[in-house]
């Protein structure tokens, strides 16, 4: 009794712990963008005060590109999202379902390409990215960031679909399904939270990434790191209340999204070990 008393009060204190830790720049980098500029910086820190959406409305008049940028990395987040989910679930099938000396080859190199740091590529492709005009262009990003989590994705779609009893597709066949009934019916259906979970990943590298957005972007398609980028390096210098706005702005999208699904990506990672 003794000892399990210990262990929960051990894994409370852990989890709480934890959870202080995660929490407190979320809850800093709020507070601060509802702050006036000379309490933020104020020490001691000023824990109560009046909100105020002046840091905001600073945004919005000194920034406009800002939010020109945010609707870029939506766009580019959704379309390299939506690519990666569709691909790598079909690609996930064929490696669960196909199994012979050219999946397992194909496999190996997915596998070696993503160990490949992401600065070693780029400069190569800069030329190519100019030659076929796609310099400045959302369709560049996305297809760099779903071809970068494609390896991966596949192989959670793979494990996941693993689970999937063969038995439930040769009986739709018995009964007449074609492939694409089989995979729209039965396979996608049974295999959505795996592709939730594949989603989040390459959702919050798109949101976020920034080595990609800087080399292949100049104006029409930058995406809202750069643009913080620049709010920190100002010449007439760092105004952090507006920083703190442009930041929690760009936050709160995969703040909320992560809550809404974390269920949903914890069975879909989980899927694999937890059944037969």
């Amino acid at each position: 009794m003794r000892e399990s008393l210990l262990s929960r009060l051990v894994r409370t204190v852990a989890v709480t712990v934890m959870v202080i830790w995660s929490g407190f720049p979320i809850l800093f980098l709020i507070a601060s963008s509802l702050k006036p500029p000379r309490e933020i910086l104020a020490f001691p820190p000023r824990f109560i005060f009046t909100p105020s959406l002046d840091n905001y409305r600073a945004l919005f008049e000194r920034w406009p590109e800002y939010f020109d940028a945010l609707r870029n990395s939506l766009i580019i987040t959704i379309g390299a999202t939506v690519v990666t989910v569709v691909v790598t679930t079909l690609a996930g099938y064929v490696y669960s379902r196909v199994r012979n000396r050219l999946t397992a080859l194909s496999a190996f190199t997915m596998i070696v390409i993503r160990m490949v740091p992401p600065i070693v590529i780029t400069l190569p492709l800069f030329p190519v990215v100019n030659l076929l005009h796609l310099n400045d262009t959302h369709i560049v990003l996305i297809v760099l960031y779903a071809t970068f989590f494609v390896s991966l994705n596949t192989w959670i779609m793979k494990a996941f679909i693993d689970q999937i009893p063969g038995e439930i597709e040769e009986a739709a066949v018995t009964d007449g399904a074609s492939l694409w009934q089989t995979l729209r019916m039965i396979i996608i259906p049974l295999a959505t939270q795996g592709m939730v979970a594949a989603s989040t990943f390459v959702l919050i590298f798109s949101w976020n990434e920034f080595l990609f957005a800087f080399i292949f972007t100049t104006t029409n398609a930058r995406t809202t790191p750069l643009i913080l980028s620049e709010m920190i390096g100002a010449i007439d210098g760092v105004e952090w209340g507006v920083l703190f706005a442009a930041a929690t702005l760009q936050l709160l999208p995969i703040l909320i999204f992560v809550i809404a699904v974390q269920k949903y990506v914890v069975a879909g990672l989980t899927a694999g070990s937890l059944k037969g």
